[in-house]
């Protein structure tokens, strides 16, 4: 277990200026746990200044754990994942500077004849901007499912659609999607604060936020207010757990990739230690509510946020409901192998599983155009609207 006193003195230290002394305490207590035989893992923690606080870690490779390279001197094959959590440009916080890349062209975000819109959203917890894609296939009166995408650290609405290519597969299936954006003055890393109780609650913080922009897109244009879902990528994944527990009368199913369960910390502490051994103390949902359904991506060599987190999503999203279990084992061909396990209950398959195997801390399937994807993996954006659109919120 963490030791929550050093975490404790170490931010006191940062808030009063002492950065040199926060790291050296910090380190010291890593190299003290740390297991003798073990590959580097993730152990940087960036302290916070303000009431925002954001964790700091080095990225892990995307594909076998065993090929991970230092992000000082990249290979091809790091630079398929680039480090979500980037050094400050005053060099103040821990953490790898992590690799440049030029950002996403147009045609690497939205297919040609569709748009994609700004827009922005405020209410009495503040303001966000968003992205809106526009398939070519809309027309004013005819309701369209509706996807709400929430991006990882560091990342961007354009970065987040790039990388996954929602929007191209949106396209074939003519689907909205919607793509809030987390501001640097709301964190530093422009992680979505899914670790402080105050963004875990309906109709306070980043929640209402969220389903603000959500609601002010059905208000807008045409959407099926029975198929509107909502996935994410790391923070973002966490968000949209939460955005799951919270609003279950809003979205009819969720996706959450290399995220954590709803709940599973409530401070920076206990956000650091859930996402490097799990979540233990993720809460229940709704209580009596009814399962939502979810499907769950998350790479068994992820050393960012433990695998054990997926296997936590799984068990708060089934809650007490009793299903029926399946499980199987396939290859792409040229890639990695992955373990996919649904769970049906008496009328519905209600939840999917995918354990990818060899995957670290990436978007399965996703296009080196955007930041940390792994195109050797099965194709996460592809399977989540397949299973979104298997699904209509429940009367």
């Amino acid at each position: 277990m963490l030791n929550q006193d050093t975490l404790r003195e170490a931010t006191r230290l940062t808030q009063a200026g002492q950065l040199t002394e926060a790291t050296a305490l910090l380190q010291g207590m890593f190299r003290e746990r740390a297991p003798a035989a073990a590959s580097p893992a993730p152990r940087h923690i960036r302290l916070p200044r303000h009431a925002s606080p954001t964790i700091e870690l080095k990225a892990n490779d995307a594909g076998n754990a065993a090929r991970a390279v230092p992000v000082e001197a990249p290979t091809a094959a790091s630079r398929r994942t680039r480090p979500l959590f980037d050094r400050a440009k005053d060099g103040a916080w821990l953490g790898l500077r992590g690799v440049k890349h030029t950002p996403a062209s147009m045609t690497d975000i939205v297919p040609e004849g569709t748009r994609f819109i700004e827009g922005t959203y405020s209410n009495k917890a503040g303001r966000r901007a968003y992205k809106l894609f526009v398939p070519s296939g809309y027309r004013h009166g005819q309701p369209l499912p509706l996807v709400v995408m929430l991006h990882g650290c560091t990342q961007s609405p354009d970065d987040f659609a790039a990388g996954t290519r929602m929007n191209f597969i949106a396209e074939e299936r003519t689907c909205l999607v919607v793509y809030p954006a987390q501001p640097g003055d709301a964190n530093p890393s422009k992680c979505w604060n899914w670790f402080r109780a105050a963004d875990q609650r309906r109709d306070e913080g980043e929640p209402s936020l969220i389903a603000g922009i959500t609601r002010q897109v059905m208000q807008d244009y045409s959407v099926d207010s029975r198929r509107v879902f909502v996935a994410g990528l790391s923070a973002g994944g966490a968000a949209a757990a939460i955005m799951g527990a919270t609003y279950a009368d809003l979205y009819a199913a969720v996706g959450i990739h290399s995220g954590l369960a709803y709940g599973a910390a409530t401070d920076m502490p206990s956000a650091f230690a859930a996402m490097r051994h799990g979540g233990g103390a993720a809460r229940q949902a709704i209580a009596d509510a009814p399962a939502l359904p979810t499907i769950i991506f998350h790479g068994d060599r992820d050393t960012t946020v433990h695998p054990d987190n997926g296997a936590q999503a799984v068990e708060q999203a089934i809650g007490a409901t009793k299903t029926r279990k399946k499980v199987h084992r396939g290859q792409i061909p040229g890639g990695h192998g992955y373990t996919r396990t649904t769970y049906a209950d008496d009328e519905h398959e209600i939840l999917e599983h995918w354990n990818i195997h060899g995957v670290g801390h990436a978007w399965s399937g996703g296009s080196p155009a955007g930041s940390y994807t792994d195109p050797e993996g099965p194709d996460a954006t592809k399977e989540m609207l397949r299973f979104f659109l298997e699904h209509s919120l429940r009367s």
